[in-house]
């Protein structure tokens, strides 16, 4: 697999962005740079827009609230979040107003709520399942609860499995990290609603009625991968937790179709990488494979060389794939 060419700006190919957040709209409290500007001419462009989160902490309205908040337009019907997607997943298992254990926030348990469930805090309270969604006020009673509950025959749902979580002070640990902590404790591992399964992804061409849609997200693991499942093309952004050495050795489950540094990617056409023998030339910069290592020449913009690195080491077969430290450097990333 190798990145695809647009000659059109790709918010006129495609007639809905699936955007994920956290890492590629926002950082934190605060906006990626290009991303309200870039998603206001997506739109002005014709381009549907859903807001898909594996984040199940906040609710709809306040994602949208926030959204609004730092120059980014959203309705609460636009966002859809992981907690909604496991809620369901739930409801769809047992009958309305099952007793459903909430190891999370406010959006998890209203999510369960609005899907006819009754969310409790308590083992004894014998729960149907136990559904697990990341919060940054996660007390270990909960996860005892949790715990106990499993253990005692509860269906165990992850409202994702983001082993991280980009944050304005850093990568943090993601949900996927906390629901270590009861999988390990019970040896029982959790079905996973969020990205990459089926049920987020399906929920956002609903809400968009999208025929083309299009998944743009920062991690390889989950947005990428779960476009490359259900063989819908994707746009990687460099704003979040992907950086180009991984883009470099991702495996092909794990290959975008197109990359940019950020949300801007939307609204540019993504150039042609094209064969030189047994390497690459993408734009100004040729890379080529010389004694197991990757080298690159030529000059322009850097993205272009990156397109070229990842040609010529996704077309090296496996498992000697060769070395591009150094090309990397020459570009600086």
């Amino acid at each position: 697999m190798t990145l695809l060419t647009s000659t059109r700006p790709l918010n006129t190919v495609y007639d809905a962005a699936l955007l994920d957040l956290d890492g590629v709209v926002y950082i934190g409290p605060r906006a990626v740079p290009a991303a309200p500007e870039a998603i206001d001419k997506a739109r002005a462009a014709g381009m549907r827009v859903a807001f898909v989160t594996n984040n199940a902490a906040r609710t709809p309205a306040a994602i949208a609230e926030r959204l609004t908040s730092i120059g980014v337009a959203a309705a609460p019907d636009e966002v859809v979040t992981s907690a909604e997607a496991a809620a369901r997943l739930i409801a769809e298992r047992f009958p309305a107003g099952s007793p459903v254990l909430v190891v999370g926030d406010t959006g998890l348990r209203l999510a369960v709520r609005r899907q006819g469930l009754r969310p409790v805090t308590l083992a004894v309270e014998r729960p149907v399942a136990v559904v697990q969604g990341y919060s940054p006020r996660l007390a270990y009673d909960q996860l005892v609860e949790g715990t106990l509950a499993v253990a005692a025959g509860a269906l165990f749902v992850a409202s994702n499995s983001d082993a991280t979580a980009p944050l304005e002070r850093g990568i943090q640990p993601g949900n996927g990290s906390l629901t270590r902590v009861i999988a390990h404790a019970t040896g029982v591992s959790p079905v996973v609603a969020g990205k990459p399964m089926r049920p987020l992804h399906d929920e956002g061409v609903l809400r968009t009625g999208a025929r083309t849609p299009l998944v743009v997200g920062d991690r390889l693991d989950t947005d990428i991968e779960g476009a490359t499942t259900r063989r819908c093309p994707s746009l990687l952004v460099l704003s979040g937790v992907t950086t180009p050495a991984a883009l470099v050795e991702a495996v092909p489950e794990h290959r975008p179709s197109y990359v940019s540094w950020d949300l801007a990617g939307l609204g540019h056409a993504h150039p042609e990488t094209h064969r030189v023998g047994d390497g690459a030339s993408c734009g100004g910069w040729t890379a080529s494979v010389d004694d197991g290592r990757v080298e690159l020449e030529g000059d322009g913009d850097r993205l272009d060389g990156l397109r070229a690195v990842c040609a010529v080491v996704w077309d090296h077969p496996a498992p000697a794939a060769p070395v591009f430290d150094g090309a990397l450097s020459r570009l600086g990333l």
